[in-house]
């Protein structure tokens, strides 16, 4: 039987939270729902929410905040979609996901909300939520150090959680300089494997090369997943750049050749240089 809807709240500009709850479980509504959103589930919504999350990035990355507004919202609409799957199938309910993370933050910090001093460093700040994230931990059976660490994470951002839990209790390199000799042995392993053994094979030794190139990122104090973020920028900008180089000459990256192409990115960066000095 369909539900009644709330035509009041749904057209309500003022309706706040309560609006969109309202206009998700009509959407759903297997009577007189939206067909596209009857057929979703979990599964299905999942990659939405990680492209809706990328999306808000960029829209920081480029500080567009009227941007940002809309894919706040967007990300918003998929926690919204995912509480209304989970109420329907009686896991839990959107105000149970709200009072859940309102009890861990208050939880987590006892320095802001509770009788612990607020005199302490970010660093030692960081420690005390990491303890207090590894004694939740545990009270989830999560017994692992590495435990928790969401598989679905883009594959660089979650080998840098990884490292990170390994280096708490002690499993990590001394210093920087020994990864970078650590890349070296894998680089060589990689050239070695590309000569004698299988794709598979391959593909296994450019994987720990990765690995390894991710832990240098955090022994130099960086997150991989934002250095290469910014080196794609970088080259989607300078390669933009080529691209006008060539329209200039009448000509196209297809019509032109690696020698020209190398030449003017090289000519893209000393403009770049000369920008930079001027500033």
């Amino acid at each position: 039987m369909a539900r009644d809807q709330n035509h009041d709240l749904i057209n309500d500009p003022d309706g706040g939270i309560e609006r969109l709850l309202e206009i998700m479980r009509c959407l759903r509504d297997p009577d007189t729902g939206c067909p596209w959103d009857i057929e979703q589930d979990f599964d299905s919504i999942a990659p939405y929410t990680i492209e809706e999350a990328y999306e808000v990035a960029d829209a920081i990355e480029r500080k567009d905040w009227p941007e940002l507004e809309g894919e706040l919202g967007d990300l918003l609409l998929q926690s919204v979609y995912h509480t209304a799957m989970a109420e329907e199938a009686g896991h839990f309910t959107f105000a149970s996901v709200v009072r859940n993370i309102s009890d861990k933050m208050v939880a987590r910090h006892p320095h802001v909300f509770g009788d612990e001093s607020r005199d302490k460093s970010a660093a030692q700040q960081t420690a005390d939520w990491e303890a207090i994230k590894a004694a939740e931990r545990k009270d989830k059976a999560q017994q692992g150090a590495l435990d928790g660490v969401a598989i679905g994470l883009p594959a660089l951002l979650r080998a840098h959680k990884l490292q990170k839990r390994a280096a708490r209790v002690g499993f990590d390199w001394p210093s920087a300089d020994d990864v970078i000799a650590k890349i070296t042995e894998e680089a060589a392993e990689l050239v070695e494997a590309r000569d004698t053994l299988t794709q598979s094979e391959v593909a296994e030794e450019f994987g720990d090369l990765m690995f390894v190139m991710a832990n240098l990122g955090r022994h130099l104090g960086l997150e991989p997943e934002e250095a290469l973020r910014a080196a794609n920028a970088k080259f989607t900008r300078r390669f933009a750049g080529v691209e006008a180089k060539l329209a200039q000459r009448g000509k196209t990256p297809d019509q032109s050749d690696l020698a020209e192409m190398d030449a003017l990115w090289d000519a893209v960066k000393a403009d770049e240089r000369a920008a930079a000095a001027k500033d």
